[in-house]
């Protein structure tokens, strides 16, 4: 480890994407690492400044290990469509390397409640990404439980959590108070930071409390209906400006499910956000395990600015 007990070397597969900038972003911003971005050969995609780019054929196990030697922390991020195996080879390629730990593709839902692990389509991939970790011997991963990204799925539109914001119109799943714990993708950063700005052991606390553990992290707590009235803030609207309709969760989840199976892409990002709803549900987490935001000094985050950047997103798709 690097002077001090610290993690100094971190390297990061996914480094340009969607939630893998916010870390290599966030990383950098504290100044006390070095970050490496392991990117395919020939990729084009634009980096954070100071971030060092390491170029590898993902499917040649031995450059892998040898572009992740040396390196105390993999954060790996992959679309939900790159191919399974990806994940796999790069676990192993980091575990050959000697790399101590590895934070795996994970970034959702309780991956300890084991009836939303059955139902919601990812956690229980998830999970079996964070444990495959530990089959080959050399690394322990650290999987954090973040919840959906607000500002991504606020602006992802109906089949998401519900909202046509262009259109004025919702669609409440039950009677749209279930509270469910959500991240922004800034806050996933700030929290990898946090973490590794930490002790690696010998502390408390300390990275390795979270050793082989889940890494409950979240912006706030909120439910549907309280995204509306975050909206209504925003902009200046009110209910009555608005089309509000309502669907029981389970028949929603269902009717996603049927949609799955006539092969409708859509109907998978029904059921999986419907699910989280459920108001048995696994989905506040914050209330069911607790968050390490204190621990690690990360804030809680106000909902009308994250909105606000949601409204963004989609302005800027127009």
């Amino acid at each position: 480890m690097a002077q001090g007990n610290y993690i100094e070397r971190v390297a990061i597969v996914g480094a340009g994407g969607h939630i893998g900038k916010h870390f290599t972003e966030q990383l950098l911003k504290t100044g006390k690492h070095i970050v490496t971005a392991i990117t395919r050969i020939g990729s084009t995609s634009s980096l954070p400044e100071g971030a060092k780019r390491v170029e590898v054929n993902y499917d040649d196990l031995q450059a892998l290990a040898a572009a992740l030697r040396g390196q105390e922390f993999l954060i790996i991020t992959l679309s939900l469509t790159a191919p399974p195996e990806s994940h796999t080879k790069i676990a192993k390629a980091a575990s050959e390397a000697g790399v101590p730990y590895i934070m795996p593709n994970c970034y959702g839902s309780d991956i300890q409640n084991e009836t939303l692990r059955k139902e919601d389509l990812y956690s229980d991939g998830a999970l079996k990404r964070c444990l495959e970790v530990g089959q080959y011997g050399n690394a322990a991963y650290i999987g954090m439980v973040c919840g959906f990204w607000y500002e991504w799925s606020l602006a992802l539109g109906a089949n998401g959590f519900g909202f046509d914001i262009k259109n004025k119109s919702v669609t409440f799943i039950d009677d749209g108070n279930t509270k469910i714990t959500v991240s922004t993708s800034l806050q996933c950063g700030r929290a990898v930071a946090a973490l590794l700005s930490l002790p690696e052991s010998g502390a408390e606390p300390a990275v390795s409390h979270w050793k082989n553990k889940p890494f409950y992290i979240g912006s706030f707590t909120i439910s549907q209906r309280d995204m509306l009235d975050s909206i209504h803030r925003v902009t200046g609207s009110t209910d009555a400006d608005w089309t509000i309709s309502y669907e029981p969760s389970k028949q929603r989840y269902q009717d996603g499910l049927a949609e799955m199976a006539k092969g409708e892409r859509m109907g998978f990002v029904k059921a999986l956000y419907t699910r989280i709803f459920f108001q048995d549900g696994g989905g506040n987490f914050e209330a069911n395990r607790g968050l390490a935001n204190d621990t690690i000094g990360l804030r809680k985050e106000d909902i009308d600015e994250a909105t606000k950047r949601a409204i963004e997103l989609i302005s800027a798709r127009v």
